[in-house]
């Protein structure tokens, strides 16, 4: 579900829950122009004066052109993740001088489970120097998005890595909490032909991080097949990762020695469902607890302890006020942020730079020339 098809299903359940009772408007209430399919719709709301804010929901190699003229004609953006096309196009916008003016109008990149309390949540579960491997994973069953779907579209900056590999990099990103020092390997799996063979269906990568540690995305819009008798079920379509997950491995933890025999831990942490934690989430945290021989190395015994837990609003226990109701979706935290900012009102602290969406578009670049791609097109409005 996208921000506009949220802002309807809620406008649609106000009226239900209210007895289609008529909501009274604040008179600061701010003023969204959604940008069209159609040029006219694209220019007529952006240069209305009536409206404050642009939600731009464009294909990925519209999002710089039109966000773009929405800043200059004094609109705060709310920009579609991926926020551009490319790196070239990320340094360009975000670093525009109409963002550095007085008053500058806000941008920010749509990258909606990032403004969840159930993220943050997640994070403080762990220390970023302490991982050893991640893994994020996502996908769509096969025959769920049709390859006529302008999401293989390299004109418009399609490809899986620009789609899901958006939320699996950025997640990955975010638990390492910096940028990784190489991408190691970097699998696609081309959309078929006659269909534009310079976008990726689906993208394998794996990457090093500073610390050593090794991360690892799936991103797959036809995800297929890991069923037994494989030469039967390969095409099958696959629901392994419809609900979005990633997996934390932190480092071992030496304890000491008990009774003789060497005593460590370790933690893995799985998040289900992070991509959209409004719908369903949740965390497990599974401390396996081992005793070896000091001699042989052998293990002796192991216990494992899962804890599961969930984040649906902000709590005083995670470092602020009490934010936010159960029920509230990603995109309502989102949008919360959002206004929160125009207004110039303190916030929950959720927030998505222009740095890092920067940085996020660096990464996705670095991981289509692993890949032996081209990276999505410039466009020719680049300033």
């Amino acid at each position: 579900m996208g921000l506009v098809d949220w802002l309807n299903s809620m406008a649609e359940f106000g009226e239900w829950a209210g007895g289609r009772k008529p909501v009274t408007k604040k008179s600061d209430a701010l003023r969204f122009g959604v940008l069209g399919a159609a040029k006219i719709a694209y220019e007529a709301v952006i240069n209305d004066p009536s409206i404050d804010c642009i939600y731009n929901p464009l294909p990925n190699g519209l999002h710089y052109k039109w966000t773009l003229a929405a800043l200059k004609a004094g609109k705060h953006v709310l920009l579609e993740k991926p926020s551009v096309s490319n790196a070239e196009e990320a340094r360009s916008l975000f670093h525009h001088q109409i963002l550095g003016a007085p008053n500058a109008p806000v941008l920010v990149e749509a990258s909606h489970y990032r403004f969840h309390p159930a993220w943050h949540f997640f994070l403080a579960q762990f220390e970023k120097h302490d991982i050893e491997k991640a893994s994020a994973r996502a996908g769509v069953p096969k025959g769920g998005i049709p390859a006529t779907d302008i999401r293989f579209e390299y004109d418009l900056a399609g490809g899986a890595a620009m789609d899901l590999g958006h939320y699996t990099l950025s997640a990955l990103r975010g638990v390492f909490g910096t940028e990784p020092t190489e991408v190691t390997s970097a699998t696609p799996r081309l959309i078929h032909a006659p269909h534009d063979q310079r976008c990726d269906q689906a993208m394998e990568a794996t990457y090093t991080f500073s610390n050593g540690g090794t991360g690892h995305i799936s991103a797959d819009l036809g995800a297929r097949g890991g069923y037994w008798f494989p030469w039967l079920t390969s095409n099958w379509p696959s629901f392994r990762d419809l609900l979005a997950w990633i997996s934390v491995t932190l480092h071992p933890e030496d304890l000491g020695v008990e009774g003789g025999l060497q005593k460590s831990s370790q933690k893995v942490l799985i998040f289900s469902g992070f991509m959209s934690p409004h719908a369903y989430h949740r965390i497990d945290i599974t401390t396996t607890t081992t005793l070896r021989d000091p001699t042989s190395g052998k293990i002796v015994k192991q216990e494992k302890k899962t804890e599961h837990k969930t984040a649906y609003k902000w709590t005083e226990g995670m470092g602020g006020e009490e934010r936010g109701q159960d029920w509230w979706t990603s995109y309502r935290y989102q949008l919360e942020e959002f206004v929160n900012r125009v207004k110039g009102r303190e916030g929950s602290g959720a927030w998505v730079d222009g740095e890092e969406s920067i940085r996020q578009m660096e990464a996705t670049d670095r991981t289509y020339e692993k890949a032996g791609m081209s990276i999505r097109p410039t466009s020719a409005e680049l300033e």
